[in-house]
């Protein structure tokens, strides 16, 4: 064997009770699990660890990530590595790189710079893809040739595809147009996506109504994948959106995945039984559902993201250029403040909640770290007067906290049944949501230590098999002999996020140990130099139909 770890307490993905075991790792794989009480000789190794009592279990699946380019970028990766993550899955709120052409490509960089960085001046990734296949072999390859740092799974992106076929335009497609999205969807489900995502309350993507979102989702449901949208409010229609997406899904025999599935905003306070009676009418009747979280309860995006979807179209210059023409800017202010847009859920917008927390350009860092407000209250002008000049000096790239979450709504969805882990973490800007660096470590320290909110052994089931069961990965998720060696040893009395909203970045404790295919990438504490990541690819064949 290549490696024994000694006396651990295997957490084993089920929601089983812990045991004390033996776990024995060769070829990458699980070779064996010998309890504390079997009878027969203890498995020995070329190596032996004494876990010492630490748990151990499946590496954690992180559903929806946005390391699209940190993965190419960073071979250290540690924002997640340390966190026990070893899969993430890319390709989220339907925009990233693939597929695209030149053109697209271009648009998208810019558009999502303040998510991924990648913007046109950026040179720290060459952007030598063009299919999600080749995206695909990209990672696999990964930074140098030598790998990444964990491994990876992809969503085709809606609101690229969109673009790559109409642009930025807000119009229903054509039978030509729409046939051509459902050729590029097909082929990146059959180049290895698991899935296609969908941003909807992001230009383009959410100019789609749901009859192309449906012709698109059964594309998706013939490989066997899973429809992954951010849906169209998270406000003031939160209930009618969700009620689409189990609506849209189930015509189009389409398994649905909800993204940060949430209930925000001060009209929704205490509202979150009704999204999870929903979903219990739903999966009763017989729907494949599952959702994600992360446990906090601000949420994170770009400032842009926040204008009205009809100041979107025709892409960023075109944004730019309305916020420049002072009568449709204030056209714009008017809808942002008084109406409610889309782009903030419906809600009017209050700007002492709208933290900014990165920027692209360096000539801005005063405002990272300060509300709109406060920064407007230092200016002596009107909040819209400076978040409009934020937008257009930084050229859209903005990024932003919005702090309009429910602490009860947040315990009550990551209880259901059909509950995963998943950070939502842009790891761009001065001051990242904590998020990213601590989603995993603060489940387990917070919420099963601290709160009690989960048993030990089922949070593990909700960061393990059951992503891994959606992800249709059937040796992943659980310590079971023959499994990928994809292992988190983590001390249940000390587990914690080390990350803050004042100090993002700073790495948990409590998790010394992480392998990947049975490799040390977190070892002691310490991050090694090995990149045992590589893309994992769905399964690319047609399954009905």
């Amino acid at each position: 064997m290549d490696l024994v770890i000694r006396d651990a307490y295997v957490i084993d993905g089920t929601g089983s009770p812990a045991r004390r075991a033996d776990v024995a790792v060769d070829g990458g794989r699980i070779a064996a699990i010998h309890p504390e009480d079997a009878p027969g000789p203890r498995p020995s190794g070329r190596r032996v660890l004494d876990a010492d009592g630490l748990a151990l279990s499946p590496g954690f699946i992180d559903m929806h990530a946005h390391s699209d380019l940190a993965l190419l970028r960073d071979p250290d990766h540690s924002a997640k590595a340390a966190q026990g993550v070893t899969l993430e899955v890319l390709g989220q709120d339907g925009l990233s790189y693939a597929p695209a052409d030149d053109r697209t490509l271009a648009e998208v960089r810019r558009a999502i710079a303040g998510w991924n960085g990648g913007g046109p001046e950026d040179s720290g990734v060459d952007f030598d893809w063009r299919t999600v296949g080749e995206y695909l072999d990209r990672l696999d390859h990964g930074f140098d040739g030598r790998g990444i740092a964990v491994n990876a799974a992809y969503l085709v992106p809606q609101g690229t595809v969109r673009m790559h076929v109409m642009g930025w335009v807000d119009r229903p497609p054509t039978e030509a147009e729409l046939n051509r999205m459902r050729e590029l969807v097909a082929q990146g489900m059959a180049e290895g996506a698991v899935g296609m995502s969908s941003g909807l309350t992001y230009t383009p993507g959410m100019y789609a109504d749901d009859a192309e979102l449906t012709e698109l989702c059964r594309v998706v449901a013939r490989y066997g994948g899973y429809y992954c949208p951010h849906h169209r409010s998270y406000g003031a229609g939160a209930p009618a959106a969700y009620e689409e997406m189990v609506r849209l899904t189930r015509n189009a025999g389409c398994a649905l995945h909800l993204a940060h599935a949430t209930m925000n905003f001060g009209v929704n306070e205490g509202r979150a039984p009704e999204l999870l009676a929903l979903l219990d009418a739903a999966l009763d009747a017989g729907a494949d559902i599952s959702l994600d979280s992360y446990p906090y309860t601000p949420g994170s995006t770009t400032l842009v993201a926040m204008l009205p979807s009809w100041a979107g179209e025709g892409g960023p210059d075109a944004v730019l250029a309305r916020l420049a023409d002072g009568v449709t800017a204030e056209r714009i202010r008017h809808d942002m403040e008084v109406v409610g847009s889309d782009g903030c859920h419906g809600v009017p917008i209050e700007w002492d909640t709208i933290e900014i927390s990165g920027v692209t350009a360096p000539g801005l860092a005063e405002y990272v770290g300060r509300t709109v407000a406060e920064s407007a209250r230092l200016r002596g002008e009107a909040p819209w007067a400076t978040a409009r000049r934020l937008l257009v000096e930084d050229r859209l790239g903005s990024t932003i906290l919005q702090h309009v979450g429910h602490e009860e709504n947040v315990r009550r969805i990551m209880r259901h049944r059909v509950h995963t882990g998943g950070s939502d973490g842009i790891l761009q800007g001065d001051k990242p949501h904590p998020r990213a660096y601590g989603t995993f470590p603060r489940y387990l320290g917070r919420y099963v230590r601290e709160l009690g909110i989960l048993s030990l052994e089922e949070c593990v089931a909700h960061l393990t098999s059951r992503p891994a069961r959606r992800l249709r990965l059937a040796d992943r998720g659980y310590v079971r002999e023959g499994h990928r060696a994809d292992l988190v040893l983590f001390d249940p009395a000390t587990v914690a996020a080390g990350s803050t909203f004042e100090k993002p970045r700073t790495l948990p404790t409590g998790i010394p140990h992480v392998l990947i295919d049975g490799r040390f990438v977190i070892e002691d504490g310490r991050r090694t130099q090995v990149l045992a990541g590589r893309a994992v690819r769905g399964e690319g064949r047609t399954v009905q139909g």
